[in-house]
Parts: structure tokens; C-alpha cells; sequence
């Protein structure tokens, strides 16, 4: 969940070290550097025979995402989008792209590029232009159904998979491990989980249908660890099958925490789904919610893995410590603030 007290951790794309992989419509022609504005039309209008018919190379394609961006003040790290936009439209990796940007872009693919830098220009996340971004060890399918993955909900995942170790190591080692995780979104931390601890069996819910659908495809490119993961639908804990009430083993989460008169920035308030950021009037509604379910649906032993709003970590907390929860304590994220609640049932 974004952190409505810190725009710049969120208005513009994830930091480049956070990203295990690298992966944005019309640009008008006023806008485009001469020496590329007159291949543009002919870009745009794909016709039959021509998809091969390179006319501009993907470095002056580059060079020209590069203006485009740079001038945007929707747009903060101008020399990433750009690259990331001409990897996405021409389909070449990282190690690929010195030798693609002595390629001709074929017709399609500049038409491509071009919708994009549009796209980007205008304001929508790079990470929805893109259609994908790197989470942990995945990398995830991503638009306007889901909140785009970011790296202090990649420390709440990491502290989720200790729990999930940790349960495993006190049944022996070989038991299955049954994971909740709530609010799932494009199903980051579930499928995190599943591909990092084979002992995990996970249900990820979900209030969205939209939501899940794309869960689902992310679901559909992680291999085996797919077969222990089932979707949900539903509000919190009314999702979960009614026979797992007072056995799970670990609630994860990362519930909506923003709350009425608390500020986002544009770049997230305009773009990402309502549902998945704002909580209510308090801004800890659904934190609320989640704790006090957590406590009923986890069995002796149990671990509460929770995103929170780093300044409201220790109110979390001490709602954890009140709902009966013990050993609790707060992590920090990768910026040193203070966003993971952790507790366990006695």
C-alpha cells in the first residue's frame, strides 16, 4: 500500500536496484525532434507487408523517449522510462539492449513505442505502461486492476516467508504450512510464498474480481508452485473456507491505510485502484478488520504478517497486542521506516 506521507517513495517508479528485472500512445508531431518526427505517420499506420519495414533505428527511438521525457513533469526518472519503454516495445532483455539499439524498429513495434511514451508522458505509471514489474524473484503482470508492487510490500513478504519457515521447522519440516493471504491484488506476496517456500499451501483472497483475474495470469507463469495456490473471492476472512477457521498458519497482508484528508500523490491517487488505498474516515479500518480475524483464524502458534503505514506502525501494534496477539514487534523497510507489524497467537 502506498505511504500517503511520503510522495517522493511513491510518485515515481520503484529505485533501480529494487527491480530483479528490467521491463511503458501517439506522441503529437510538434513534440517530436525533427529528424524522427517524419517516420512517426508512417509508423502509426500499420498496412500489410510492412512488418518488417524498419525505417528508424531503436536508438533514435531511444533518444527521442529520452526528450519526450525529459521535458514531462509527469515524469522523474526520465533515462530509466525511456529505457524501459523501448524494452518493453521491441521485447528485448537487459542484456539485449546495446545490441537492439542498432536495430530498425519494424512498424508494429514503433507503433508500439509510440503509444507508450504517450502513455507515459501523460502521467500513467511506468509500471501500467510497461505491463510488468519485477517483485522478489517474479516478474508480474501489472495494470489498473491491481496496486503496482512496490519494495516495502517486497520486506512484508520476505517476513512472511521467516514465518512460513519458521511454522515448517516446528511441525519437523514436513508439514504443509497453510498461508492466508488477504487483499492479494495482482498476487505478489501469495505467489511469493508459493515459489520461495515449497512447504506453503496459500489462499490468496481477494474483494476484486478484477484483482484476481490478474492474480490468476501472474498464477498461470510460476510452475509447479501454481498447484498450491488457490483464488478467492471475497471480503477478508469471508473468503477463506470455513473449515481453516483456528488452523492457519500464517495471515498475510497488506490492507488498504490511507484514510479521509490524508494526501497521495497524483501518480497513485489518479491511477491506482480506490479500493486497494483508501480505509476509511481513521485511515486503520481495515487494518482493524484484518487483525481482529487474523486472531480467530490463526491456530496456537500462529504469525500476523502486516503491512502498515509507517506512521501508524506502533498504533498497528498495539492494536495486534490488544486483540490478543503476542511477541509483537515492528520491521522496517528498505528506507529505514517503520512498516511491517509482526505478532503471534500464544
Amino acid at each position: 500500500m502506498p505511504e500517503a506521507s511520503r510522495p517522493h517513495e511513491v510518485a515515481g517508479p520503484v529505485p533501480e536496484a529494487s527491480r530483479p528485472h528490467e521491463v511503458a500512445g501517439l506522441v503529437p508531431e510538434a513534440s517530436r525532434p525533427h529528424e524522427v518526427a517524419g517516420l512517426v505517420p508512417e509508423a502509426s499506420r500499420p498496412h500489410e507487408g510492412d512488418s518488417q519495414a524498419g525505417t528508424v533505428s531503436w536508438g533514435e527511438l531511444l533518444d527521442e523517449a529520452r526528450l519526450r521525457l525529459s521535458v514531462s513533469a509527469e515524469v522523474e526518472t526520465p533515462e530509466v522510462d525511456a529505457r524501459r519503454i523501448v524494452e518493453a516495445a521491441s521485447g528485448a532483455s537487459p542484456a539485449e539492449f546495446d545490441r537492439v539499439l542498432r536495430q530498425r524498429a519494424t512498424t508494429l513495434t514503433a507503433a508500439r513505442f509510440f503509444s507508450m511514451l504517450e502513455r507515459r508522458c501523460t502521467g500513467e505509471p511506468l509500471q501500467y505502461v510497461v505491463g510488468s514489474w519485477g517483485f522478489r524473484t517474479l516478474d508480474l503482470m501489472v495494470d489498473h486492476r491491481v496496486l503496482i508492487p512496490r519494495p516495502e510490500t517486497e520486506v512484508v513478504a520476505g517476513w512472511a516467508v521467516d514465518e512460513v519457515e519458521r511454522r515448517s521447522t516446528e511441525a519437523g519440516g514436513d508439514r504443509e504450512v497453510v498461508v492466508v493471504d488477504l487483499g492479494t491484488g495482482s498476487g505478489a506476496i501469495a505467489l511469493s510464498v508459493a515459489v520461495e517456500c515449497p512447504q506453503a499451501r496459500v489462499f490468496a483472497t481477494d474483494v476484486s474480481a478484477e484483482a484476481l483475474a490478474v492474480a490468476g495470469a501472474n498464477l498461470a507463469g510460476v510452475g509447479r508452485a501454481a498447484t498450491r495456490v488457490s483464488l478467492h473471492e471475497g471480503d477478508w476472512f469471508e473468503a477463506v473456507p470455513g473449515a481453516m477457521r483456528g488452523s492457519v498458519d500464517v495471515v498475510v497482508s497488506n490492507p488498504p491505510y490511507i484514510g479521509a484528508g490524508e494526501e497521495l500523490p497524483p501518480v497513485v491517487a489518479d491511477w491506482e485502484p480506490p479500493v486497494a488505498l483508501w480505509s476509511g474516515p481513521a485511515g486503520h479500518e481495515a487494518v482493524e478488520q484484518v487483525i481482529h480475524g487474523a486472531s480467530q483464524w490463526l491456530g496456537p502458534g500462529g504469525a500476523l504478517v502486516l503491512e502498515a503505514a509507517s506512521h501508524r506502525a506502533q498504533q498497528t501494534a498495539g492494536m495486534a497486542s490488544g486483540a490478543g496477539f503476542s511477541d509483537v514487534r515492528v520491521e522496517r523497510d528498505l528506507a529505514g521506516l517503520e512498516r511491517v507489524v509482526i505478532g503471534r497467537l500464544p
